[in-house]
């Protein structure tokens, strides 16, 4: 990052109760940063933000809300006098095909998936580009490039969070201000207390895949300080998903084959149960 003044630098993380978030505040808070813990959750902001420390401070928001947005803006400069880094990581899941999922479940996780993204990188970014600095790291998903079946909603929504990065990249740069995008696979959190599906099996299939991943909150979490202390854009934190990302992008049928395979490889094992 930029040269900084004298100030204990900041750092503001939506969904920062649980999970990612979470581990990510715990992760900036051990390197010195003051911390903003916004949640929709009080208690659960509350209780991370008093865990961490004096510094540290809470905030209740819900991410699809502006006024809740200008209410933060005013709640950084009052407490931090600006903010260094924001992280836009609050989210929910839906699981289904384009068939199986409702048009209300679609507007469901857009709204908040991706239209809570836009909201905070509105939101922060003038104040970034008037210091002259500043990082916004919006959290997508692996499912945001994959092309898997399955999760069309989700997926969909996690493609646009990647493409909004890309472009607000190229607007943010000539501000000497970063942008990142973090794309985890499974990891173990609370993401499937909320989970929208047409049935049980896909919360079970995902918290197994999450206990199996041996990629831990706290490692994602350490890739995004990292990529704040040496600025990187896309933020891959499992090994298969590095090949995957380059293999779709300069083998695109030959990953589409690959992943037909696998579809079919799935599909009998259901069968067989």
């Amino acid at each position: 990052m930029p040269e900084q003044d004298s100030r204990r630098p900041s750092v503001l993380i939506t969904g920062g109760g649980a999970g990612l978030g979470e581990a990510m505040a715990r992760r900036f808070a051990a390197a010195g940063y003051a911390v903003m813990v916004a949640d929709l959750d009080e208690d659960r902001a509350r209780g991370v933000a008093e865990s961490l420390g004096a510094s540290a401070r809470w905030f209740v928001m819900d991410i699809t809300d502006e006024s809740a947005w200008t209410r933060a803006i005013e709640a950084v400069r009052e407490e931090f006098g600006g903010l260094d880094v924001l992280v836009n990581n609050a989210g929910v899941a839906v699981g289904g095909s384009l068939e199986e999922t409702s048009m209300e479940d679609w507007r469901w996780v857009i709204e908040i998936d991706l239209l809570g993204v836009v909201a905070g990188c509105k939101a922060f970014a003038p104040m970034m580009r008037e210091q002259g600095r500043g990082h916004i790291i919006n959290v997508a998903s692996f499912a945001g490039f994959a092309a898997a079946p399955g999760i069309n909603a989700y997926g969909t929504a996690k493609a646009g969070v990647v493409a909004l990065s890309e472009m607000l990249r190229a607007e943010l740069a000539p501000a000497g201000v970063e942008v990142s995008v973090l794309c985890p696979a499974f990891v173990k959190t609370r993401l499937t207390e909320t989970m929208r599906a047409p049935d049980d099996s896909y919360q079970r299939r995902v918290e197994r895949w999450m206990q199996n991943s041996g990629v831990t909150a706290e490692d994602v979490a350490q890739t995004v300080f990292a990529a704040v202390r040496r600025p990187r854009f896309m933020l891959l934190t499992h090994g298969n998903t590095r090949w995957a990302w380059r293999l779709k992008r300069w083998f695109p049928e030959r990953y589409y084959r690959m992943l037909i395979k696998q579809v079919k490889k799935a599909e009998r094992r259901a069968r067989r149960g």
